[in-house]
């Protein structure tokens, strides 16, 4: 059953695909911002973006250059006609940015994961009708995520939409934030009508990868992408490495491939819906399977207790692994895949056991 929210639907659907959002990490001068509008203007940027207060990691790092930007931007939104997003943190920020007539403002994912932040926030835009996005909290928790909609939902902000940004990990990777496109997809399926976003100069931190990750997510039907971009990004004052010169940007959106939803298509519809019936059909099986291997092992359950063997086995573990792991590449699937996967079904094995062992002891 999908969480509810009440969203405004006909402004979600008014909402171009792809939407592209873009602008520097941070606002350095007026002439850095505008310039950089200016460019993007011109290669048909929907939303500009600028940081305005930057909440960092350390205290000695640059963090923003305040209200006094909030001039700079308004000039761009009077002078080129170009909507403007920045990022609120706190009440007074909220504040500003509607004294200035920012169009969209957006909540980061150090501020999504403080609930107590996104309730004072949500407290400062009650009888406010303003675009809200919401950035996945740093942490991949996806009832967070959806906590922070909930909270601007019920003060009346019906026009949200998420910003996928990447989750911190303390594993190497060749992300900065690693995706885990799972959760983003699990937020989809939860709330099917709410916007979403993916920031890929956030899950990249590196200009590398960036037309890939934008890629993906299209591919999985997102509504857009912001991408950080800086007109010298070797002299930016934060980020440095994940931003692109406008050029860049549009060298990189000329490239991005739009594919067309198949619900638009009634001949793919329709060659679809064949296919997925068929991935029915092998669930089904699959769940037949898997009730019976369960079932075996419930008997190996009630053998041990009956001879008074320990449920644990781990050279019979070392040998489920070795021998089905070895047949993922043969089978054209994915190590990490196989190993989840018989990982849980191992668990769930166990689990069965000590369920046959405890019968009656209770």
């Amino acid at each position: 059953m999908p969480d509810e929210l009440n969203l405004d639907k006909y402004w979600a659907k008014s909402l171009k695909r792809p939407f592209y959002i873009a602008g520097p990490c941070s606002a350095e001068s007026e002439e850095q911002v505008f310039d950089t509008a200016k460019s993007l203007k011109s290669i048909g940027i929907d939303l500009f973006r600028a940081g305005i207060w930057k909440p960092r990691t350390r205290p000695n790092s640059f963090e923003g250059i305040g209200a006094v930007g909030l001039p700079w931007l308004k000039r761009v939104k009077d002078e080129l006609n170009l909507p403007i997003t920045i990022e609120v943190a706190n009440p007074r920020h909220v504040e500003l940015a509607l004294e200035y007539g920012i169009d969209v403002l957006w909540i980061g994912a150090r501020t999504t994961v403080n609930p107590f932040q996104v309730q004072e926030i949500a407290e400062a835009l009650k009888g406010v009708d303003i675009p809200v996005i919401v950035k996945n909290p740093v942490n991949p928790d996806i009832n967070l995520w959806i906590g922070a909609f909930e909270r601007l939902n019920n003060v009346g902000i019906t026009k949200l939409a998420a910003m996928h940004r990447g989750f911190s990990t303390y594993e190497k990777s060749v992300f900065r934030n690693a995706p885990q496109w799972e959760i983003p997809i699990d937020l989809k399926r939860r709330l099917p009508h709410l916007p979403i976003f993916c920031d890929p100069s956030h899950i990249m931190g590196k200009r590398e990868g960036l037309g890939e990750v934008a890629q993906k997510a299209l591919d999985l039907n997102y509504n857009g992408i912001m991408l950080e971009t800086h007109p010298n990004p070797a002299k930016a004052w934060s980020d440095p490495e994940q931003q692109v010169t406008p050029r860049q940007l549009n060298e990189m959106l000329g490239k991005l491939v739009i594919r067309q939803q198949a619900t638009d298509i009634s001949a793919a519809k329709n060659e679809l819906e064949k296919l997925r019936a068929n991935i029915d059909r092998i669930d089904y099986l699959t769940l037949d399977l898997l009730a019976e291997r369960m079932d075996v092992a419930r008997k190996i359950g009630a053998y041990k207790k009956e001879n008074n063997i320990t449920i644990l086995a781990p050279e019979r573990w070392d040998e489920i692994i070795k021998t089905r792991s070895a047949k993922s590449e043969e089978k054209k699937l994915t190590l990490e895949f196989i190993l989840n996967l018989f990982r849980d079904i191992h668990n769930e094995s166990i689990h069965q056991q000590t369920s046959v062992m405890r019968d009656g002891e209770d």
